[in-house]
């Protein structure tokens, strides 16, 4: 039901994703996360598409990295994911479109740790009200046609790459630009 990856660039460091539906308590898990009360990133899901976990894994890499040199430009880690998966350098705009809000009926966890998950994976479902689902159902929950309006995806770039391509290449050029 859950997926679990060693980061390439921090291998103690591992990402364990979880997806619920049917969420009746989003409110409460938002407040919950912005009190620090979760120790994760709550994510909504409908902006990944195929190969989510890609975007998850390069966003969670950059926010390890940024955390350990000092650089966050956010207060924790887990609101550091959730920035880096935006296209641009507003903060406030990242949460808009990639946290949760209080009416959504989706979520996607995202947990970084070096220990056994399964404790942590406990708490988060007993604060979840809803069904967890395997995580590869999130193609499911997805807008493509949202996702490509947010990254700026041209039809040139869909037929000389993948949607994914396009996706990855923008979170990570967001510093450059």
């Amino acid at each position: 039901m859950h997926l679990t990856h060693k980061l390439e660039l921090f291998p103690d460091q591992k990402v364990t994703q979880m997806l619920f539906k049917e969420v009746k308590n989003a409110a409460e898990l938002r407040q919950s996360a912005v009190e620090g009360k979760i120790n994760a990133a709550l994510i909504n899901p409908t902006m990944f598409y195929i190969k989510w976990e890609v975007n998850v894994l390069v966003a969670a890499n950059k926010a390890v990295h940024l955390q350990k040199t000092g650089k966050m430009k956010t207060r924790s880690l887990y609101s550091e994911i959730i920035f880096n998966l935006s296209p641009n350098n507003n903060i406030s705009e990242a949460f808009k479109r990639f946290g949760i809000s209080d009416g959504d009926t989706s979520v996607m966890v995202v947990l970084v740790h070096s220990e056994d998950e399964s404790k942590l994976l406990a708490d988060i479902t007993a604060r979840v009200s809803g069904q967890q689902v395997p995580v590869e159902d999130v193609s499911s929950l997805s807008d493509q046609a949202k996702i490509k309006k947010l990254y700026k995806v041209t039809p040139l770039e869909e037929k000389s790459g993948t949607l994914l391509d396009a996706v990855v290449c923008r979170m990570a050029i967001k510093d450059v630009m």
